[in-house]
């Protein structure tokens, strides 16, 4: 069901209601929202030095608060001031449907929350990444625009049977890991399938190149100097173990340019390297080059 708060969800393609469901606020606990405050209140500490100059100023501007999960009737009504408007999933969606969304000016967020044993990091997508992580950011007009450009380039580029299995195999691994009861031999198991399916790709689609740059920007981007860059990514703003592991000298800095499209990435582990881009507008640039 899709909040009727914002015009813009009324004007959304009938194929993407399959994915859309209805906030169930009222089943988050008072642990849920404990969980929330912690992360919010850590994150906010440490990334007010560390983010780019809009995260905390697009807290506020895109209706997230630090004391509560978000209600995204509320955000709605916030988010249609910025042109841009939100909607309730069940964890992973295809990645053509997620950047379909994008296209249309609609964020999507992950209706779950991570559990208290993976305060520091979820493999998985929930509330907390998605809306903490996604929303602050498109505050910023430049970005907002790249945002959307990005999903009406993605939303069309040409996927294989290859990469449908390798999106099911990472969702598959993703909902195991974040699962405090499954068994350690099920998570070696679905980790040793997702490698295999990994090295049978072949020749990347266009899907698989501009997932990457997706990862590498819209997730795990920074910007400004190789020196001293800022956080903007969601993954990174939205997980306190990862945005710390942005000051490690061990994770190489790399310019943002289109050869990001050739790099990989495990959603389930820390990554080994992040892009930085000088500024937003370059991130537009670099996709203009891929769209050629």
């Amino acid at each position: 069901m899709i909040m009727p708060a914002n015009s813009i969800l009324r004007n959304l393609p009938r194929h993407l209601l399959q994915y859309c469901i209805k906030q169930p606020y009222e089943s988050y606990t008072w642990r849920d929202h404990a969980i929330w405050r912690f992360v919010m209140r850590q994150n906010v500490h440490y990334l007010g030095k560390y983010a780019h100059e809009k995260y905390i100023q697009g807290l506020n501007e895109t209706g997230i608060s630090i004391d509560k999960i978000p209600d995204m009737e509320t955000m709605n009504v916030i988010l249609r001031k910025l042109g841009w408007a939100a909607v309730a999933v069940d964890g992973f969606i295809p990645p053509a449907a997620f950047m379909e969304f994008q296209a249309h000016n609609v964020l999507v967020i992950a209706a779950d929350i991570r559990t208290i044993d993976q305060v520091e990091y979820t493999p998985a997508p929930d509330i907390i990444h998605e809306a903490a992580g996604h929303a602050p950011i498109i505050a910023d007009p430049e970005y907002a625009a790249y945002l959307k450009y990005f999903g009406e380039i993605g939303s069309k580029a040409f996927s294989s049977a290859s990469d449908y299995e390798l999106y099911e195999a990472i969702r598959h691994l993703s909902i195991i890991k974040a699962d405090p009861n499954t068994h350690e031999n099920e998570i070696r198991q679905a980790e040793s399938e997702l490698s295999v399916k990994e090295k049978s790709m072949g020749i990347p689609s266009e899907m698989a190149l501009i997932r990457n740059l997706h990862w590498w920007t819209v997730e795990y981007g920074l910007i400004g100097s190789l020196e001293n860059p800022k956080i903007y990514g969601a993954g990174l703003l939205s997980s306190i173990g990862e945005s710390l592991n942005v000051l490690n000298k061990d994770v190489e800095k790399i310019p943002y340019t289109i050869e990001a499209a050739d790099y990989n990435f495990d959603i389930t582990k820390p990554q080994p390297q992040l892009f930085v881009t000088p500024d937003f507008k370059h991130l537009t640039t670099v996709l203009n080059e891929f769209a050629d």
